[in-house]
Order: structure tokens, then C-alpha cells, then sequence
């Protein structure tokens, strides 16, 4: 019925709904009572126009003549509309429509009905426009036409809208890579005394400078760089993680080995591949997102000195920097925004020789080696090598959820420490489970000696350069993640001839990748441990002597000369030393 009323473009229809003209006219042929309703507001608006209206009301209703309904329709609103202005009367617009229809069609049949159109609802709570002190007037004809749009116009186009966003902002998201920027701090991060101590005030020191919370008498604020490095295994990544977690920030991480040391340009289109193109599209991204932001560079010992240099003028106060958006050259001015950057890297790495920092960047940097010592933090340095190992046994992952004093108190009983007593715990433990975590602390403490002489070495070995060497260099680690798989395997009751068998049998898995250089580095190992037998360290003194005698004439690949300018060199300082040994013997 609502199609065809629809179809058929009645003049004057425009406008209307059709939905619930075809309603009503559905429901008057339906009831079965002959004619069609008249309300009694309609009726005595009707009574009282027509003993008003006099004979000039007829005579312009008949000169419009049949077939002009828009045009009587028109007319008769008027004039019921004047006379109602007239008497002062309140006539709501549904009474004067059916007044008006009525009027226009004297023929049909009609029956009168006396329900009443208009409510009110009282007791309401909201700041709705329709609201007032609480109540709601409601009409029936107005109600059910607005509620009619709102479900057919309102809400689906609403809704449309709001699908039509939603794919939108996933679609933007999706070419933001926007979760990949979501801050998660691991599970096995470890808050431990030298990160409480003294990583957090270094790193909160440099971030108040960059963000601009250093205050306004600080001429440092809002400038600088944070650098961190360290060998692999310290967790330079998930303390960064952490504090951007902390302090609300944006993460953006960018991949420096993706990138590689062929890119000099913030232009993600002079990128060699796809991958170095996406992580150039990230940093472009955190300097558009400016405030809030942290922008972390990994493993920047990857990247090119060309690239870096890019980053100088954030460490200033000029807090700017170009690079390219959407394929548009774009300046980003950072000057007042809560802006960091963070650089993390490993300098030791075989590629280290490529490892490069602008003098000028280094200069602006606060550079801390999490892999090394700072005087004074000795005893907080060592504990942390526990204190991030406690969740990979099962023995000890008991410890990492109490209280600092109390694992204070266990390091001490596994010292064998007298004035250590199990009752000044501040949460009581078990005798067994005491016993059990003390015994694995023991044994852990042990390996972390060996750990650290690692670590110690691993650092002194890379800050050599190959010419003043006097030894292979050392390459097996000493890091959190060597000691974190060495205490998954220690148990409680193994003696110490098994835990040297341990360490042994990990370092020994660990030197499986040197290849060619497993040996010299295995034996070094046990020359730290003071484990060298007499066979060893006769091999180990060959091992030294070949490897100088190689590097004095080894020269280049291939370079016969250099070989022999090398070989002459060396003959030179052997015959100088027996020259010596003479005169010496001489005197």
C-alpha cells in the first residue's frame, strides 16, 4: 500500500510520510467500521470555524473548482489557521491537519472517536530538549512520526556512520601499524636494585630534559638524546618498554637492522626494500605525532652515521627535523611537545667496525653502558645478575614476589651468613621451601662469579683494537639471558663439581657458534675460571703466540706485499729484542 501510494506522486504528497499514511489507512479498512475517524479536538475546532466563517469561505473554496486539492488544501489551512489566530484558541498541529482533511473531504463516511491523543510522562531523569522539570508531553500522531524517522532514518543512517568510521580508523590504523606502537611490559621484567637505584634516575634525568619537565630555569630543557648501550642480553629494549609504559608515552620502535647502513635519508622512498621503507615511514611517524611521543631507534649499530646525523637538531633547541610524509617533504617542528628520543645499540658486535656515532650526536647524548660497572654500584650491578634470574626457576620464582628485605635476608643465608636468621622474615616461608631456595641461591651466587668475569672480559676484549691484541678475541657473553639459562638448570642438590659441569657444558653450547674461534675462547674461559690444566695452558700459550705471529705478518687477504713489509717488521723487532737481551746481558 505505501509503494503504491508512493508510485502514484499525488500532488501535494511531498513530504509526507508514506509509511504511515499507508498505516493508517491499513488500520481504517481493517476495524471494519464503516468511514474513517474524526477526534474530538478536530470536531470542535470544525464546530466553531464554521459558525465563525461566513459566505466568502464558501465562495473561495468553490472557485477553485475539482481537481485542485493542493490548491484547496492550501486554502482551507489558511483560513482555519486565521481564525484560530483570531479567537486566541492553542490548536496543536495534528488537530488542525485532520481539521483541514476533514474538511476537503465532506463525503466520506466518518465516525467519531473519543481516546485521548496526549499524555504526559512524569518523573523523568536527562537534559533531553523535550524534558521539562521532569515530565514529557507526548502526542500520539507526533510521537509515533518521530519515533517512525528516528527507526528508519535516524538510527540506520547512524549507524551506517558509525560502521562507516570504524572502517575508516581500521583501515588507517591498519597503514599506522598502530598496535605495533601499544606499550606491554614483559612478564619477566624485573624492577631490581640497580634499575630502581640507578638506571631509572639516569634515564628520568634525560627524559625530564627532553620532555620538558626539567622546569623553566633549566637551559637544557627541552633538548638532549638518551643512548643506551650494552652487549646483547641486558634488556635495553624492555626498559625502555617499561618507562614508555610508565609514563604514558607513544612507543614508536624503529628496527636498525632493517633499515641497514645503506639508508642516509629520512625519505622512505630512497629506501633500498620494503622493510627499510616501513621502518623510515615509522620514524616520520612518531615526529607527525610529535607530544607523547617516545621515539626508540634499536641496535643503531646498524644504521649509518648519514642517518644519525639526522637526528642532531632534536638534541637542540631548535627541536627540528626534516623528513618526508605521504611523498611531501615536511619540516617537524618539535619545539614545546612532549617529545624523547631514545637510542639503544651493541657496539661489540662483529659489524662494529661499521658502528659509527656523530660526534656532534654523541656530544648532545646522556650514553650509559647497562653492560658495564658504574663505581660505586658494584654490589647493585652483581644483585641484579640474581635478581633477574629468580623467575627461571621454579625454586626461586617464590622470591621475586616479596619483599627486597626478604631476598637481602636469603642471599645472606646462602652466603652463610651467621647473623642471617629465617625468623626476621617479614613474610613467613616454609623450612623446606627455605632450604630449597636457599641451596639454589647458593649455587647461583657461584655462577655469577663466572658470569661476571665473562661480561668483564667480553667488554675488555671488544674495546680492543685488532692491532694492539694480544689474544683472540673473546666473544662468549656474560649477560641477564646467560644467567637466566643457567639458573633454569641448576638444582637444589647438585654439588659443585656438577655446577662446574654445568657451566661448562652451557659456554661449551655457547663457543658451537664461533666456530673457528670456539677454542681459543674455551680455553680463555677456563683461564678466568682458574680451571686451566697443564695441557691446556700450554695450548693456550700457543694459541696466543700464533695469533700475534699472525697479525704481525698476516696482512691482508692476498697482499703479498703487506705480507712481506709485515714479516720484515717483525724480524726488525725480534732482532731489536735479542740486541737488547745482549746488552742487558752484557752489562
Amino acid at each position: 500500500l505505501a509503494d503504491a501510494l508512493a508510485a502514484s506522486g499525488t500532488p501535494g504528497t511531498e513530504g509526507v510520510d508514506i509509511g504511515l499514511a499507508a498505516a493508517y489507512l491499513y488500520e481504517e479498512l481493517a476495524d471494519g467500521r464503516p468511514g474513517f475517524v474524526t477526534g474530538g479536538a478536530a470536531r470542535a475546532l470544525l464546530e466553531k470555524f464554521r459558525r465563525t466563517a461566513g459566505p466568502a469561505y464558501d465562495e473561495d473554496l468553490a472557485a477553485l473548482g475539482p481537481g485542485s486539492l493542493p490548491a484547496a488544501h492550501q486554502l482551507v489551512t489558511a483560513w482555519l489557521t486565521a481564525a484560530t489566530t483570531a479567537s486566541g484558541d492553542t490548536t496543536e498541529p495534528g488537530d488542525l491537519a485532520e481539521a483541514a482533511a476533514t474538511e476537503l473531504c465532506p463525503g466520506l463516511d466518518r465516525y467519531e472517536g473519543d481516546a485521548p491523543l496526549t499524555a504526559t510522562a512524569e518523573g523523568l531523569l536527562g537534559d533531553h530538549p523535550r524534558i521539562h522539570h521532569r515530565t514529557l508531553p507526548l502526542r500520539l500522531d507526533t510521537f509515533l512520526a518521530r519515533t517512525r524517522h528516528f527507526t528508519t532514518r535516524t538510527l540506520p543512517g547512524f549507524r551506517a556512520y558509525q560502521a562507516r568510521r570504524a572502517a575508516l580508523v581500521a583501515a588507517e590504523r591498519d597503514r599506522l601499524r598502530l598496535d605495533q606502537h601499544r606499550t606491554g611490559v614483559l612478564t619477566s621484567f624485573v624492577r631490581n636494585r640497580l634499575i630502581d637505584e640507578v638506571y631509572l634516575p639516569l634515564i628520568g634525568d634525560n627524559l625530564a630534559k627532553q620532555l620538558g619537565a626539567a622546569g623553566a630555569a633549566r637551559r637544557t630543557d627541552h633538548s638532549g638524546l638518551l643512548l643506551l648501550l650494552s652487549p646483547p642480553g641486558y634488556g635495553k629494549t624492555t626498559l625502555m618498554e617499561y618507562v614508555a609504559d610508565r609514563l604514558g608515552l607513544l612507543r614508536v620502535r624503529v628496527d636498525g637492522p632493517a633499515i641497514g647502513h645503506r639508508v642516509t635519508s629520512l625519505d622512505p622512498a630512497e629506501a633500498p626494500d620494503a622493510t627499510a621503507r616501513q621502518e623510515i615511514e615509522k620514524i616520520n611517524f612518531a615526529l607527525a605525532a610529535g607530544s607523547n611521543t617516545l621515539l626508540h631507534i634499536d641496535d643503531i649499530q646498524h644504521l649509518s652515521p648519514e642517518l644519525l646525523s639526522k637526528f642532531i637538531p632534536l638534541c637542540d633547541a631548535q627541536r627540528r627535523v626534516d623528513g618526508v610524509q605521504d611523498g611531501r617533504a615536511r619540516s617537524y617542528d618539535l619545539r614545546g611537545k612532549r617529545f624523547a628520543i631514545c637510542m639503544t645499540g651493541n657496539p661489540y658486535t662483529e659489524s662494529g667496525h661499521l658502528f659509527r656515532v656523530p660526534d656532534m650526536l654523541a656530544n648532545r647524548a646522556d650514553v650509559w653502558n647497562l653492560g658495564d660497572v658504574l663505581t660505586g654500584k658494584e654490589d647493585a650491578f652483581a644483585q641484579s645478575f640474581v635478581e633477574n634470574a629468580l623467575t627461571s626457576h621454579p625454586d626461586l620464582a617464590p622470591l621475586a614476589g616479596r619483599d627486597r628485605a626478604d631476598l637481602d635476608l636469603f642471599l645472606r643465608l646462602a652466603r652463610g651468613d651467621a647473623s642471617a636468621r629465617p625468623d626476621h622474615l617479614r613474610t613467613p616461608c616454609p623450612p623446606a621451601e627455605r632450604e630449597r631456595a636457599t641451596a639454589v641461591l647458593r649455587h647461583l651466587l657461584a655462577a655469577r662469579e663466572t658470569v661476571l668475569a665473562v661480561n668483564a672480559a667480553y667488554i675488555a676484549s671488544a674495546a680492543q683494537a685488532d692491532e694492539t691484541r694480544t689474544e683472540p678475541p673473546f666473544r662468549l657473553q656474560g649477560s641477564y639471558r646467560n644467567m637466566n639459562r643457567i639458573a633454569e638448570r641448576i638444582s637444589p642438590v647438585m654439588d659443585e663439581a656438577e655446577l662446574a659441569a654445568l657451566l661448562d657444558d652451557h659456554y661449551r653450547a655457547e663457543a658451537q657458534t664461533l666456530t673457528g674461534g670456539a677454542e681459543a675462547n674455551l680455553l680463555k674461559l677456563a683461564a678466568l675460571r682458574g680451571r686451566l690444566t697443564e695441557e691446556q695452558a700450554a695450548r693456550w700459550e700457543q694459541v696466543c703466540a700464533a695469533y700475534v705471529r699472525h697479525q704481525a705478518i698476516g696482512g691482508a687477504d692476498g697482499d703479498q706485499l703487506g705480507r712481506a713489509v709485515a714479516a720484515l717488521g717483525l724480524l726488525a723487532d725480534r732482532l731489536a729484542a735479542v740486541e737488547g737481551a745482549i746488552r742487558g746481558g752484557g752489562s
